[in-house]
Formats: C-alpha cells, structure tokens, sequence
C-alpha cells in the first residue's frame, strides 16, 4: 500500500432513486430524496456512512422552506464536522463538492465524505407553495433578472442559452439544418443511453429525426430548440455518492469497486448572462475543460466516456469541440438532463454515478463536465479505474485567471440607440401554443454600440428571416427603432 493512501480519494458507494407515485403530492420531498439516495449508497459501501465526517449537499429548491443542511445528519444518523451547502442550486455544484471533498481527504481533514441532492419538482409543484415562494422556477429566475432582461424577455435559462446556439453555428458555418440535425444525433445517443441507465427518467429512445422536428408533441420552445432539446426539470430524483481514501476502501474490503479520483479544474463567466464578450464561445468553459486534461496529463483522445453537461445543445456542442469529442460518440453515461432528468442543480450527482458504474464495467478514464447558470459556471474533473501515478490532492483547482486572459472586452449592453444595427445573435420564444410571442436580437452599430432589441411577434417578415433557415440571420443589417422605451429592430 503507497505511503499516502490514506490521502488517495476515492468513490466507494453510488445511489440512485426516481420516485414515481400515481399521485404526484404523495411524492416524497426534496430532503427524503436525499435521505433515499444516501442510504442505497451507504448499502454499497458497507455501512461506512456512519463514519461521515465531511457532507457536500446539492441545494433544491421544490421544497423552499426545507433546510437539508438541519434535517439530514439526524435522518442519516451522522455527525459531519464540516457541512458544505452553496447559496443557489448549480449544475457544477456536485463537481465543485467532488473536489472539495478529495481536497479534504487529500489534507487529512476527512475520511468518509457524502455528496448528495434531490429535487422533488413534481411533488412540490402539487402542493401548496410557501409565501413569497410561488411561480416555481421562472418566477424565481424572474426575480434575480435585471430590469433589461425582463424588459426583453429573456429571463430564463430557455431564453438565454439559444443566443450561443444561433451565434455558435453561424462561426462554425453551419446552416440551420446542419446545427439541428447534429443536436439530434447527440440528443438521440443521449436517449438510447438513458434507456439502459439506471437512474435515468426517460427510458424511451428517441430518433435524431424524431427530436429535431417541431410537432405538436414536440414544440419549439425558444428557437431554434424544440422540446426535446431541453433539461426536463418536473421530475422526482435523488442521488448520492460517498467518497473515502483508497486505505479506507482497502480496509472495508471495498477497493475492487473502488473509482479514483482525478484532477479537476474550474473558471466562471460574469453572473449577468447578458455580460458577455462573445456568444459564439464560453472562455471559462474552454480553460475549465483543457485545464482538467491537462492537469491529468490527458487528452480527449485518451477519455473512454464524458458526461458533457446538456441543459440545452449548445453547452455540449461547445464542449465537445474543444476536447475534440465526436458527434458520432455518447456525450453522457446518464441520458442527459432531458432523458437522464434534470433535477436542477444535481444532475451530476447521477451523472457521477453512472459514470462509476460505468468504469467498474470497462474503460480507464471518464471526464465529468458540469455547467451552472447561464453558461456561467464550469468545473470539470476526471474519474479513473486505476489509481494515478502521483495524487493530485489536495490541489487548487481555480483557473480564473486563465479564462480572464482568454476573454475579449465586454461592451455594456444598450437599448436606447436607434439606427443601423447588424446581427451578432438571436432567438424567438415561442407560447405554449406553438406560436411565436416575441423575438430578441443583440446587434451592433457601426460605433461599436452592442444593443438588444425586440421583434414584435407581428412582424412576420422578421420571424420569418430568423427562423425559416432560408438564409443566415447572424450578419444581417436592419434598423432599430425605439418606441415607448422598448428597442426594435427589424430587416430593412
């Protein structure tokens, strides 16, 4: 046994629960969720849950008055000496506690960690919700927005995260049919994964064809993404998984099943989603990903599976360019947030437990890429079947710096300058209806200006340029015009 095996993190016990009752306010809650997922790992790894001394808890946010961080050390029966909770629910977050648990284990400051999240949307959305806590999540989102933003709609995650899709595949000079049939190959891998995933929500495999059209079944929710394009956030799910040193893991008898931890790296964009320098790149995704190869001394070519996080297409389209992943490969060992499910912020819980399973079975390395906010916030990091040449723990895991060199000047976003205005990107929100109900275009004037800008849902001409595929919107100029302090812009 090497001499620092007591600081070598490893993952021992993984658990999954999906709770389907025939009533959804009969469901389980968020906190019981975990509690749930927490157990069925614990079953894998011997009962050393007892032993937690370190806790990682995923934020939910169905169940708002409940407080996980009070109520799970008694529903667990343990007594963690550090509890870990972030303010607001993330897709990163369950990496981020990943880290900072084998940094913890890598400075001998715990010895069994539980990183654990639930989300009970289906089962809170049916009862009664606490004052000041209605809406559900788009009210939530509409709450933290700027006036800006609420100004033009774009509010939600579904709002903002087309503007990279349309920028993106006008510079990779794809045409409209193009992007949409590469997101349905992905999108279709995601679904045959997920039907053979434990786990996972949707179990039905889709075709590319199928998840590319807009039926009524499958409607465009803002373009150019159709429904089964995006996270599928009403679900009830839980999932744990408890990290030790591989001596601990030795001892219990439990090191066969045991999947080491890797380096991990992680970078941030600003939290205003509309502050960014470009929209057809993600810096801090960008230096997040290949600082975590490299850290590791890997390339994408030496990775057996990703998890590339799949709020919505363009985050593992991004991402796979830069490792140079194929679209032709599976992008996730869980199904992805619209099969897999997306329990908000925790989604890569389950996806580290499909990807433990995943190298228990075969393969040497799997990469684990989280994405939280408005393409906000990144961190990645590896996980492997064989124990790395030298211990990356504990390690500073921060490459902000990096992803603030690689990031070209913000210009402040404007909607108060008429004129000529080019387009840099765009998207159209569509009702639940089918029919559009309003457009947003950002562009740029010949000063330099960035704009956001309106499209009246009568303006058939406009939505017609942005979404009948005829023709590339990105670089078309129009004229904006300002009427009763909301910028429009239109062709012409």
């Amino acid at each position: 046994m090497p001499e620092d095996s007591a600081l070598i993190p490893v993952i021992i016990g993984i658990g999954e629960i999906n709770d389907r009752p025939k009533e959804p306010s009969e469901g389980l809650d968020s906190v019981q969720l975990m509690a749930a997922a927490a157990r069925l790992a614990d079953a894998e790894a011997g009962g050393l849950l007892a032993r937690c001394d370190w806790l990682g808890i995923v934020p939910q946010i169905s169940f708002p008055d409940l407080k996980p961080e009070a109520l799970l050390p008694g529903l667990l029966k343990i007594s963690p000496k550090h509890i870990e909770l972030s303010e607001l629910a993330s897709g990163d977050t369950p990496i981020r506690h990943l880290n900072e648990a084998a940094n913890a284990i890598g400075r001998g400051e715990a010895t069994v960690a539980l990183i654990v999240g639930g989300e009970a949307v289906r089962t809170g959305a049916s009862r009664p919700a606490a004052p000041g806590t209605g809406g559900g999540m788009a009210a939530a989102a509409a709450r933290r927005a700027s006036p800006l933003r609420r100004r033009y709609g774009l509010v939600t995650p579904t709002d903002i995260y087309p503007l990279y899709e349309n920028a993106a595949r006008a510079a990779w000079g794809q045409s409209l049919a193009e992007g949409q049939t590469e997101t349905g190959v992905i999108w279709s891998l995601m679904s045959e994964v997920a039907a053979q995933a434990d786990g996972a929500w949707i179990r039905k495999p889709e075709s590319a064809e199928t998840i590319a059209t807009t039926t009524a079944a499958n409607r465009m929710i803002a373009f150019p993404y159709t429904k089964l394009m995006v996270a599928n956030s009403a679900v009830n799910q839980g999932a744990a998984f408890i990290v030790t040193s591989q001596a601990i893991a030795r001892e219990a008898g439990l090191e066969k099943q045991a999947i080491f931890v890797g380096a991990g790296a992680a970078a941030h964009e600003a939290e205003d989603p509309l502050e960014r320098a470009r929209w057809d790149a993600a810096p801090s995704m960008a230096v997040s990903l290949t600082e975590a190869l490299a850290a590791n001394g890997l390339s994408g070519k030496d990775l057996d599976f990703v998890e590339l996080y799949s709020c919505f297409p363009c985050v593992p389209k991004l991402a796979r360019r830069v490792i140079g992943w194929p679209e032709d490969r599976p992008a996730t060992v869980h199904g992805g947030l619209t099969f897999g499910g997306g329990p908000v912020g925790n989604y890569m819980t389950h996806a580290t437990a499909g990807m433990v399973r995943k190298l228990r079975q075969s393969g040497e390395h799997g990469l684990l890429f989280g994405n939280g906010g408005y393409c906000t916030h990144n961190h990645v990091i590896l996980l492997s079947k064989s124990a790395p040449e030298k211990n990356p723990f504990p390690q500073d895991f921060h490459r902000q710096e990096l992803a603030d060199a690689a990031r070209g000047e913000i210009s402040v976003l404007r909607d108060d300058v008429a004129g000529v205005a080019t387009i840099e990107t765009y998207t159209v929100v569509y009702g639940r209806d089918g029919a559009p109900t309003y457009g947003v275009v950002l562009c740029r004037n010949a000063a330099g200006d960035r704009l956001v800008a309106k499209v009246e849902a009568e303006d058939a001409a406009t939505i017609a340029l942005l979404t009948d595929g005829k023709r590339e919107p990105v670089g078309v100029t129009g004229k904006t015009e300002l009427r009763d302090e909301i910028l429009y812009w239109r062709e012409g």
